[in-house]
């Protein structure tokens, strides 16, 4: 199941304009593409988006953060991670689950963030997925790119139009 970032937070698609959002859902898409074809050309994607923006050193930071986040993801699902293609206007109930725990973390959000955590890992690697998102939301807000808050109330809906409330 998709859903139009426009139904889930008011913003009708400006939200994939936004830098950080851009950084994490792209980046997210490129690096697991990467893993799930084998092929480096996602990989060197990813790194022309993050350098790009981000300029060389910087981008490296971010994307070493961002690869150790989604490996660590790969490592806690139970299930093969989701995502749309590049570019999509739309995002799977995993994309929305990785930017809302950035998200989360970025803002403090421990409702957000255990909901979140919840539905993408199982408890014993909760802390795991936990730590590699903390710290690839800080080197994000050190490098002055802060997500949009999403409330766990419109992550929890994401959910349940999802049908199933944890990947576990």
């Amino acid at each position: 199941m998709s859903f139009r970032v426009g139904d889930m937070n008011g913003h009708n698609g400006c939200y994939f304009d936004r830098l950080p959002e851009k950084l994490v859902l792209e980046g997210y898409r490129r690096w697991l593409a990467g893993y799930e074809t084998g092929s480096v050309t996602p990989w060197e994607m990813g790194w022309a988006l993050y350098t790009q923006h981000l300029g060389g050193a910087d981008g490296r930071r971010a994307l070493a953060e961002l690869s150790h986040f989604v490996r660590t993801l790969r490592v806690c699902a139970a299930c093969p991670l989701a995502s749309f293609p590049f570019g999509a206007h739309h995002v799977c109930r995993d994309e929305c689950l990785a930017l809302g725990i950035i998200a989360a973390l970025q803002h403090e959000d421990t409702d957000a963030a255990a909901t979140c955590l919840s539905a993408m890992s199982c408890p014993a690697r909760r802390n795991d997925i936990r730590d590699a998102a903390a710290s690839f939301a800080e080197t994000l807000a050190g490098l002055s790119q802060y997500l949009l808050p999403i409330p766990a109330h419109a992550i929890e809906d994401v959910l349940r139009r999802a049908g199933r409330a944890t990947v576990h």
